[in-house]
């Protein structure tokens, strides 16, 4: 089980104890009553506005009494839509269910409000039906609505977070988040994984737009907006018939990685890991926040799902949490022991509910039965963690409340995309603006003019809207799936046209008629978590073009204003200085109409919404974020005579000679790769010292120290495979250069077949495989050689090391033995690397 430091502290000082005479243990005495109260100070009891009920507890201990243990450990089990059915639910009668990012009522992303309805009304009539399970607790539905109902064709998608935190206004967002509770309970869902409350301190992390702030007290206070938004206000509205159950998350340090890297590990000290990452769960426990979901990041090494200190003593003890702390997507898997099938670590730290997507829920709830009798597990725990569920769902009414389908605004299809609940997000959006350049008070635009509207964001919902939009990473969507929705250059034509203007749209910029002012919207494409990360924030790596229109449209004598679509801060000095205005929109999600408002003057000439936005992150200096160019609160309104970015920003790039070496394999597998075995269309990561998966074996060997090594075993039986894969794609464009090498230390074992393959993959349809039998069969048998191979080849090939997802695997379906102990990435080859 993880141990926290206090812990540690003491152990330490009970052996110091033990160890020194009677002085000593005066003084180690003190020292250990010292750090007990150090770390007693740093986390603060929460006065949640919800208290326990006596006769509440008296009914949850009666229950408890009547259950049996089958009956307890389902409702510690949270299963997704897309991997149980009707009758699963009828069977064993799961406390709660998840639609994940993508996942849609029978399979179908364009499934209707009342699609989701019956699927909601189906799952808890069999949740209460107990002629099969004795059980008649009633279900509940949660899901990602974390900038609106995201999932759901049609409702109004707000900003993303990092926009709101622009805003720095706590009662819109509270009126933000009742909205989106309004709409998730039109689909007749009880239950939201919102908010977010990360203070992101690296903006390479991919999540960086899920946090409204890297000041944690805009976090904190945007907690309890939100909280009390969802849930309603403790004491007047709570948990009536127009909110839901909130989720504060993931708990904790989850926006602090080192690197960035999603799911990585959170190196700081306690009281940096109150200070900077847990504000939003002082914010939002204080607003009575019922249930908290644990992170998939480690603190000092530790995974926090496995994390007993932080989970129970400190957030169930030392602040008072008491609901219910659930997981996230499987996370309970990535404790060091566990799998997605087995894993009572995480139960005995303090997770109440796993989250347990795909097949695995099945095995997952058998073994927590068994390890339950073994002893494994304490009766104990498992109590606790029913009781806190059914506290939280009593306090929901859930017993009391009718069914989905009956419940007063089940149903309401005219609440899903309303004009009332638009016109917040329109609101919303003018206030996420954050202006960085203005040159000759550009800004805001005659509405009379002519106006080209340029750039691949221009007339994009989907862009604009960003990941966690209808889909998981917000990827495949067009303007036809955004019902209602305005896209920006729609916004603009529609005020232009009225003051009797004109607006052209030319993605490419070309136009017959010179317009007088040119407005280019450009910016990321679509990510969610994982596949957001960067190792550079150099926003022109791969995206040369955005800037070579820029600088077109400059030549011509144009006036140019670039709005900049981003999940984060970028550098984009280039860009800057290519522009006359710059403003940053973020993600302003589905009303694009909003930054029309602010961008565009009334027909009259007056200015119709200043611009209020200020930046919540810093933006960086350069593409190694080591600097800041603009702080945390910068930005300008209009007439000001504050001109931020004024002068020519330095474009120069620093040299990458100091570029490392990215190690993949050294001993062992380094994260985040792992080592994958594939035979015919079965797949299975490596979790063992010996592994076999059809004609594939893997085992680990002693070369200089133990198992150091591993060595792949082919059948011959069957076309087989192993790769060194990651779960996200990773940008590796450091090694860009025609210097880099991928560089592997192998021993051939036995005789090279003609069918050897090299295999790297990209992301669908992305890669490059290249036949490699003849360089390996020149290699002599039985020794260690290095081979470099040229990274600028295989990306002529087809490998795009933007978005890296397997660096090295080799395929054969002959009979064939061979070992490795070394794989890199090096951004110098030592010789000249082998092009295949």
């Amino acid at each position: 089980m993880a141990q926290g430091p206090f812990p540690k502290k003491l152990l330490a000082a009970a052996i110091v104890l033990a160890l020194g005479g009677c002085a000593e243990s005066t003084q180690q005495t003190t020292t250990a009553a010292d750090a007990a109260a150090e770390v007693e100070a740093i986390w603060p009891k929460i006065d949640s506005p919800v208290v326990l009920d006596q006769a509440t507890e008296q009914r949850i201990t009666e229950m408890l009494a009547q259950m049996t243990l089958e009956q307890k450990i389902a409702q510690m089990i949270q299963p997704e839509i897309r991997d149980i059915t009707v009758e699963d639910m009828r069977r064993y009668g799961f406390g709660s269910y998840l639609n994940g990012g993508g996942a849609f009522p029978n399979n179908d992303k364009y499934a209707t409000p009342q699609d989701w309805i019956d699927l909601a009304e189906a799952m808890y009539q069999a949740s209460v039906d107990d002629s099969l399970d004795g059980s008649a607790i009633p279900t509940m539905w949660g899901t990602d609505a974390v900038h609106g109902h995201n999932n759901v064709i049609g409702a109004t998608i707000f900003p993303h977070n990092i926009g709101l935190g622009a805003a720095n206004n706590p009662e819109l967002i509270e009126q933000i988040a009742h909205v989106t509770a309004r709409e998730v309970m039109a689909t007749g869902i009880d239950w939201v994984f919102a908010p977010t409350v990360a203070a992101a301190q690296d903006l390479r992390w991919g999540r960086t737009y899920e946090s409204y702030s890297e000041d944690p007290s805009i976090v904190r206070d945007y907690a309890a907006a939100i909280v009390t938004g969802l849930q309603g206000k403790v004491g007047e509205n709570f948990l009536d018939d127009q909110h839901v159950i909130s989720t504060v998350k993931h708990f904790v340090g989850d926006g602090g990685t080192t690197a960035g890297i999603d799911q990585g590990n959170t190196e700081v000290d306690e009281q940096t890991l109150f200070d900077v990452h847990a504000q939003g769960y002082v914010g939002g426990l204080n607003a009575g926040a019922q249930t908290v979901m644990a992170s998939f990041n480690s603190w000092n090494g530790d995974k926090l799902h496995g994390h007993d200190y932080l989970l129970t003593d400190v957030l169930k003890g030392k602040m008072g949490f008491d609901g219910f702390v659930v997981g996230d997507w499987n996370g309970h898997g990535q404790i060091p022991g566990c799998s997605n099938y087995d894993c009572p670590q995480a139960a005995n730290a303090g997770l109440d509910v796993y989250m347990v997507p795909t097949d695995a829920w099945k095995p997952l709830y058998e073994n927590l039965i068994q390890q339950v009798k073994d002893g494994v597990i304490a009766q104990s725990r498992v109590d606790d963690a029913v009781r806190r569920i059914l506290r939280v769902k009593m306090r929901a009414g859930l017993f009391n409340k009718p069914s989905p389908a009956e419940r007063p605004l089940a149903g309401r299809m005219d609440l899903i995309g309303a004009d009332d609940h638009r016109a917040v997000a329109r609101e919303a959006v003018r206030q996420s603006l954050v202006l960085l350049k203005n040159e000759g008070q550009l800004l805001p635009l005659d509405p009379s003019q002519r106006i080209l509207v340029a750039g691949s964001g221009a007339d994009n919902i989907g862009q604009q809207s960003g990941g966690w939009t209808i889909s998981w990473q917000g990827t495949g969507n067009t303007n036809e799936d955004f019902p209602g929705g305005t896209s920006i250059y729609q916004g603009i034509a529609e005020q232009v046209a009225a003051a009797g203007g004109e607006a052209i749209l030319s993605e490419n910029g070309d136009f017959t008629e010179q317009p007088d002012v040119a407005v280019v919207v450009f910016g990321e494409q679509p990510y969610a978590e994982g596949n957001g990360d960067l190792d550079n924030l150099d926003y022109q790596r791969g995206n040369a073009t955005d800037l070579a229109l820029l600088k077109k449209l400059k030549e011509q004598g144009i006036p140019v204003v670039t709005l900049f679509i981003s999940g984060r801060p970028l550098w984009t000095n280039p860009e800057f200085n290519a522009s006359d205005a710059f403003m940053a929109v973020w993600l302003p999600g589905s009303e694009g109409q909003g930054v029309a408002d602010v961008l565009l003057r009334n027909a009259d000439g007056s200015i119709q919404y200043d611009v209020t936005g200020r930046l919540p992150f810093a933006w960086p200096a350069d593409p190694d974020a080591s600097a800041a160019l603009l702080e945390v609160g910068a930005g300008l309104s209009y007439g000001s005579s504050e001109a931020i970015l004024a002068d020519q920003l330095n474009e120069e790039l620093s040299e990458s000679g100091d570029i490392d070496p990215l190690v993949v394999f050294e001993r062992a597998v380094k994260s985040p790769w792992l080592l994958e075995l594939r035979s015919g269309a079965q797949r299975a990561a490596v979790e063992s010292s010996i592994q076999e998966l059809g004609a594939v074996r893997s085992e680990t060997f002693d070369d200089e120290v133990q198992e150091d090594a591993r060595q792949f075993n082919f059948s011959g039986e069957s076309l087989a495979a192993f790769n060194l894969v990651t779960p996200f794609p990773r940008d590796l464009r450091a090694y860009a250069s025609a210097e880099s090498a991928l560089s592997v230390t192998l021993r051939i074992d036995s005789a090279v077949p003609n069918d050897v393959m090299l295999n790297l993959y990209c992301g669908e349809q992305c890669g490059a495989s290249a036949a490699m039998s003849a360089q390996l069969q020149g290699l002599p048998q039985g020794e260690w050689q290095t081979l470099e191979l040229s990274l600028e080849c295989l990306q002529e090939q087809g490998f795009d090391l933007a978005k890296a997802s397997g660096i090295f695997g080799l395929s054969t379906a002959s009979e064939w033995s061979v070992s490795f102990n070394d794989i890199r990435l090096v951004p110098t080859s030592e010789n000249e690397a082998l092009c295949l």
